[in-house]
């Protein structure tokens, strides 16, 4: 069973020089107690994609399409509605943790507030959930006590993961959860946030720049450049045999520990995502794709089949198809 469809989902924001397409046509499923991860640039549109889920989106943001949530279209939801979906249905951890928290509260109150608002807990049931909570995260119950300062970057990473769980929630929204943390704190927080989906059954929706993070983490793997969905598909297929000339090169990114080359000659890909007002005709891709055609620069690309369960937005990945 889906917990989460987006069908056609676009994001547009308003400004005062006319309007910017964030996200275009984006359509994606999460299956109940599934791993997704949604990888991209900045700019790519994975945080509003992110942020439009639970209609965190400033006033001049406008958002098309479908959001469905338990079969409940998030997008018509009623104020009221909406404030009892967040958290108690699906919770978001932020990315800097740091601006997440209010830094002149306790971090055992801030835990507790969504099951207080939620009437989920009376205030000594709250704080005895805040302790359970800070143990599931590897933090000691008397760092209740804390203000978010006196805590390490991972020590306030972990307690927003505290926060998004404390109502168990069916679904949990990951914006870039460790980009601020060195390599090792970010390695437990990625194996504290992937032991916990599988030990409480959570889907996750999971943005990250990093493909490699994503496939360690999730099931499926979503590749957006300009606002779209490029490729998709299993995530150790799409980080170790990618069919988009954009997620090769996210994939090449990465050096090869151990090997000098790797190092010294690092692999990226040159040029800059476009400018969402002045987007390139045809594939948004073309100008910097290294096996582009002359048809890329007019033709309208779509997903196309890459496999079982598997797409695509390039014209070698269907000009393959047509060829079998």
């Amino acid at each position: 069973m889906s917990v989460l469809e987006l069908d056609d989902v676009s994001v547009t924001y308003r400004i005062a020089s006319g309007e910017v397409p964030a996200v275009r046509g984006v359509s994606l499923t999460l299956d109940s107690g599934a791993a997704l991860g949604v990888a991209g640039e900045s700019g790519s549109g994975k945080s509003t994609l992110a942020m439009a889920l639970l209609r965190l989106l400033p006033r001049d943001a406008r958002v098309d399409g479908r959001i469905l949530l338990d079969g409940e279209d998030v997008l018509t939801m009623k104020w009221g509605r909406m404030r009892a979906v967040r958290w108690a249905e699906a919770s978001i951890v932020f990315q800097g943790a740091q601006h997440g928290l209010n830094p002149v509260r306790k971090i055992g109150d801030q835990i507790a507030e969504p099951l207080l608002v939620h009437g989920l807990a009376r205030p000594e049931a709250a704080r005895k959930r805040v302790a359970e909570l800070l143990d599931q995260v590897g933090l000691p119950a008397w760092r209740a006590r804390s203000y978010p300062h006196e805590l390490s970057g991972g020590q306030r990473q972990r307690v927003m993961i505290a926060m998004a769980l404390a109502c168990s929630p069916r679904l949990i929204i990951a914006d870039e959860p460790t980009t601020a943390l060195d390599v090792m704190v970010q390695a437990q927080v990625l194996t504290l946030i992937k032991d916990l989906v599988a030990e409480h059954g959570i889907s996750l929706i999971m943005i990250s720049h990093d493909l490699s993070v994503l496939a360690d983490v999730c099931d499926r793997l979503a590749v957006m450049y300009a606002g779209r969905i490029v490729e998709q598909g299993p995530s150790g297929e799409v980080f170790h045999d990618a069919r988009h000339p954009y997620s090769k090169a996210l994939a090449a990114a990465f050096p090869t520990v151990g090997d000098p080359a790797a190092r010294l000659a690092p692999r990226g890909l040159g040029g800059d995502p476009p400018d969402p007002m002045r987007l390139p005709t045809g594939c948004s891709f073309h100008p910097r794709c290294p096996v582009a055609l002359d048809e890329c620069a007019t033709l309208d690309v779509e997903l196309w089949s890459a496999g079982e369960r598997r797409t695509a937005a390039c014209v070698h990945v269907r000009a393959k198809e047509e060829a079998s």
